[in-house]
């Protein structure tokens, strides 16, 4: 059986130079920009509502990625949108939320329905952000739940873009080594 397949007549659409492990399983309305990186286990499932992912974008090993579905009470439900140049540590849970560009959301943190991470954000590992909860840029969060511990110094700015990139030329790597 796949790991990528459509859920009612919805399929994902794969963006130019994507790496996308065998392991991960992906489903329904799912879009991921190029250079985009899906890495082992990842579950992905958009079958209730959408999931984007934005342009050099990495999620790791064991991340479960999920929507909410749209009701008469939440009539747009709250779809999963990730921007560009975002880390997805290991084994972190997003669900229905929207992540700005260059994040790093740390290991093993949840991030849930209706959050807002804007752009230039560093969660630290294990966090928690609860239910329409929102980060705004430019700082570090940590803890469960989350709270703004200070500003990102140049140092950690600088990581943010150099961690995407880092992961583009891994999933190269991994790209051309299942060409040979």
């Amino acid at each position: 059986m796949s790991s990528i397949r459509s859920y009612k007549g919805m399929c994902p659409f794969i963006g130019k130079n994507t790496y996308i492990d065998s392991s991960s399983v992906l489903v329904g309305d799912i879009y991921l920009d190029e250079d985009v990186s899906i890495w082992p286990m990842v579950a992905a499932r958009g079958d209730v509502n959408s999931i984007k992912i934005g342009a050099r974008s990495n999620i790791q090993d064991g991340t479960v990625l999920h929507v909410t579905h749209k009701s008469e009470s939440n009539p747009d439900g709250y779809p999963l949108t990730i921007g560009d140049d975002v880390t997805v540590g290991h084994k972190a849970m997003l669900h229905g939320c929207t992540i700005g560009n260059r994040v790093l959301v740390g290991m093993g943190t949840l991030i849930l329905d209706n959050a807002t991470i804007k752009d230039d954000v560093m969660i630290g590992a294990g966090s928690l952000v609860p239910p329409g909860k929102v980060l705004e840029s430019g700082y570090l969060y940590v803890g469960r739940p989350v709270k703004q511990v200070r500003p990102l110094n140049d140092k950690e700015r600088t990581f943010l873009g150099y961690s995407s990139a880092h992961y583009v030329r891994l999933k190269n790597d991994y790209i051309a080594e299942t060409a040979e």
